[in-house]
């Protein structure tokens, strides 16, 4: 008998034989700021991102220990060159070439813009449907602008041109709009106007999150949910938020209540962003997607302990990957 001759497993054999190799994952370009602790930019849109099936090629734009809703933090801020070389890493391997879609949120300053532009006409070249969702961030009502100068005019003339979908709060809305926006009828008007055509750069979806408009109410509202577990809920006549979309074939709107949180948790936008993104590569039509994002985000707020500064993302995974509540679009 021969010595040391390994045993062979039959039925080990035949399920590693009769497994399939899986396709890989689309990848999204996410150029955004990083924080060591909590979940903004980046670090928030990671994790939806993946758990919706894609895989981000993640830049970051900063290394911060945590963000400013905790206070003091260290840290630095990448210069544009840096962010170019980690392009030209990934340009290199053929992986910038792969994407399918980029993301963008906090500008630090408009030469790294200028280097996430250029990253979105090189992709673009070998795929022209690919998707630009730009938030982008300026400011918001109580604060202003926050952002250095020159932020918000690259975004306006820039960024928001060549993107394919821009997801501004109401304040960020009406800076790009250059007048106050009052009425869900005047945002859905001043977005159309936005909104690109042939011979006209522009983006091809609109977002509107927060907005504070022409309804009328502030009442905090819990739904239960169905039978099943999940409620679709119909935009309710007295509800604080509205989320507005807008594209070439109709406007939309999403209603929620208030979630009685103060301080709201911090990077609520890039999570949307993220969401948004995602479940438009899924397949989802606009109005879907947005009720789904809406929704998502909903769940993962009204789970956020009081007093915490970030969205419970890990432990409340479950409450947005399958949200209990499902707000629905409604056209206008």
């Amino acid at each position: 008998m021969t010595a040391c001759t390994p045993p062979v497993v039959l039925g080990t054999v035949t399920a590693v034989a009769d497994t399939l190799p899986l396709s890989p994952a689309p990848l999204v370009l996410s150029v955004q700021s990083h924080v060591a602790f909590g979940h903004v930019g980046n670090a928030a849109a990671v994790l939806p991102l993946q758990l919706l099936g894609i895989q981000p090629v993640v830049v970051n734009t900063v290394q911060f220990s945590n963000h400013t809703g905790y206070g003091e933090f260290k840290g630095q801020v990448f210069p544009a060159s840096h962010i170019g070389e980690v392009l030209e890493g990934l340009r290199a391997r053929g992986i910038l070439q792969r994407c399918v879609a980029v993301l963008s949120g906090y500008l630090g300053d408009a030469a790294t813009g200028e280097q996430i532009l250029a990253a979105v006409s090189e992709i673009r070249r070998g795929h022209p449907d690919m998707l630009y969702l730009c938030d982008p961030v300026i400011g918001d009502i109580g604060r202003g602008v926050f952002v250095r100068p020159g932020i918000p005019a690259f975004l306006r003339d820039r960024a928001v041109p060549m993107a394919t979908v821009i997801t501004p709060n109401h304040f960020e809305f009406e800076w790009l709009h250059g007048a106050p926006v009052r009425s869900v009828d005047e945002a859905i008007v001043a977005a159309r106007a936005m909104l690109g055509a042939p011979g006209r750069p522009g983006p091809r979806i609109i977002v509107i999150t927060s907005f504070t408009g022409d309804h009328t109410a502030r009442r905090e509202v819990d739904t239960p949910a169905s039978a099943s577990g999940v409620a679709d809920v119909a935009a309710p006549a007295d509800v604080e938020l509205l989320t507005l979309g807008i594209d070439a074939d109709g406007a939309w709107e999403v209603a929620t209540p208030r979630v009685p949180l103060d301080p709201l948790p911090n990077g609520m936008g890039d999570v949307f962003s993220a969401l948004l993104l995602g479940h438009l590569l899924r397949g989802m039509q606009f109005p879907a997607a947005l009720s789904e994002t809406v929704s998502a985000l909903y769940a993962l707020v009204a789970a956020t302990a009081p007093g915490e500064r970030d969205l419970p993302l890990v432990a409340g995974r479950e409450q947005w990957v399958a949200p209990r509540h499902r707000f629905a679009a409604e056209a206008r």
